[in-house]
C-alpha cells in the first residue's frame, strides 16, 4: 500500500506548489480594466532599459508623453523643432498597440529661454501660438489620440494665472493674450487634427474647491460657446491622507461636465509632501496607499459614467522614475511598481479597485 500512496503524496503536494496563490502571475492592468490604464514614458527609459518596456508592454494600455512634447524639449529654439524623443515614444507606443495621450501644447513651465524672452505684441505671440499648436498637432497627426492642450491655467484661487504676483508661476499666454487665449488654442488645436480628443489638464481639483469650479465652470463656457474640447484631466498627484471626501467630489462634478473625464497624471506620496530623508516605507504606509490606490480605482469605476471614462494614467512606472523622486528629490515610494519593477502592494490595491 505504501508504494501506492507514495506516488500520491508526491503528485498531491505538487499540485497544491503549483496552486499557490504566490506563484500565479496577476492578470495585467490592462486586461483588469474596463478602461485605459496608462502610464506617462520617458524615451531614455524606454530605449535603454528593458524592465521598463517590458512593463510597459505587459500592464499598460495607453501612454502618455511626459516630457517630450513640452515646450522645452519639442521647440527648443523659434525656427527649430525636434521631434526625436516624442517620435520614439508614439513609434513604440503604436507598434505595440498602445494609445497616445500628447502632453502638452501649452504650460507656464518648462518653457525654453526664447520663448519667455520673446518680444513682440499681441499679433506676434498670437501666431507663435498658433504657429507651435498647428505644427506639433499636424506632425502627430492620426499618431496621437487625445492632447492635453493647455495645462495648469488656473492659480489656487481659481482665477486663470497671471504674473503680477509671482511672475515664475504666471503665464506668458494670460499676459500676452489674455484670458482668453485657452479657446483659442483649443480651436487651433481642433483645425490641425479634428479627429484628436482634446483636454483641459489641472491638478489639485481634490482639495481645492476653488480650482474644481473653475475648470467645470471653463468646460461649461466652452460648450456654450462651442469651442471644441472633449475632456477635462484630473492630475491627482497626491498624499496618502488626501481626503476620501475630495477625491469622490472632484470625480463627481467633473464627470457632472459632461465631458470625458481622465485621471491623468496619479501618483500617491507616502511622504504626504513633506521632505524626510529619513522617511522609512514601513508594511503601515505600504497599506494606506495600496487603499487609496484601490480606492481612486473603485471610485472613478462607480461616479464617471461609462462613456465619460477616458482612462486612468500613473505619472510614470517605477519609484526611481518618478518627477517625485528624481526631480524633487524627496524620499518617496509613489508608484505601483518599485526601482527594479517589481510588483507592490499599491499595484495590487490598485488592481483590486480596477475589477471590483
Amino acid at each position: 500500500m505504501q508504494r501506492f500512496l507514495r506516488p500520491l503524496a508526491v503528485l498531491t503536494t505538487a499540485l497544491l506548489l503549483a496552486c499557490r496563490p504566490q506563484d500565479t502571475a496577476p492578470v495585467p492592468l490592462k486586461d483588469l480594466a474596463p478602461f485605459p490604464v496608462g502610464a506617462s514614458i520617458s524615451p531614455t527609459l524606454l530605449k535603454n532599459n528593458a524592465a521598463y518596456r517590458n512593463v510597459l508592454s505587459t500592464e499598460f494600455s495607453s501612454i502618455s508623453v511626459e516630457n517630450a512634447q513640452k515646450w522645452g524639449t519639442i521647440h527648443p529654439e523659434q525656427t527649430r523643432f525636434n521631434f526625436t524623443d516624442a517620435e520614439t515614444i508614439v513609434d513604440w507606443a503604436r507598434a505595440n498597440g498602445k494609445r497616445v495621450h500628447g502632453h502638452t501644447l501649452l504650460w507656464h513651465s518648462y518653457n525654453p529661454a526664447w520663448l519667455t524672452n520673446f518680444q513682440g505684441d499681441s499679433t506676434a505671440w498670437e501666431n507663435l501660438m498658433k504657429t507651435h499648436i498647428h505644427t506639433v498637432v499636424t506632425h502627430f497627426k492620426g499618431r496621437v489620440a487625445s492632447w492635453d492642450v493647455v495645462n495648469e491655467a488656473f492659480s489656487d484661487a481659481g482665477t486663470l494665472r497671471n504674473v503680477e504676483a509671482k511672475p515664475e508661476d504666471g503665464s506668458v499666454w494670460r499676459q500676452h493674450l489674455g484670458p482668453d487665449y485657452i479657446a483659442r488654442a483649443f480651436r487651433y488645436a481642433h483645425e490641425a487634427d479634428p479627429a484628436a480628443l482634446l483636454f483641459f489638464n489641472e491638478f489639485g481639483q481634490e482639495s481645492n474647491p476653488a480650482k474644481l469650479k473653475a475648470t467645470v465652470d471653463l468646460a461649461a463656457d466652452f460648450k456654450r460657446r462651442g469651442v471644441p474640447i472633449h475632456g477635462l484631466g484630473l492630475q491627482f498627484h497626491l498624499g496618502v491622507s488626501q481626503s476620501e471626501n475630495g477625491l469622490s467630489e472632484a470625480l463627481r462634478q467633473t464627470a457632472a461636465a459632461g465631458l470625458l473625464v481622465h485621471i491623468s497624471e496619479l501618483d500617491i506620496l507616502v511622504s504626504d509632501w513633506k521632505k524626510d530623508p529619513t522617511l522609512q516605507y514601513t508594511d503601515a504606509l505600504q497599506n494606506r496607499q495600496s487603499a487609496k490606490y484601490k480606492f481612486i480605482a473603485q471610485t472613478y469605476r462607480l461616479l464617471v459614467p461609462k462613456a465619460q471614462q477616458h482612462g486612468i494614467t500613473t505619472w510614470n512606472v517605477g519609484d526611481s522614475d518618478s518627477w517625485i523622486t528624481q526631480g524633487l528629490k524627496y524620499t518617496d515610494w509613489p508608484l505601483l511598481f518599485d526601482a527594479n519593477y517589481e510588483r507592490k502592494k499599491a499595484y495590487f490595491g490598485f488592481a483590486e479597485g480596477l475589477k471590483n
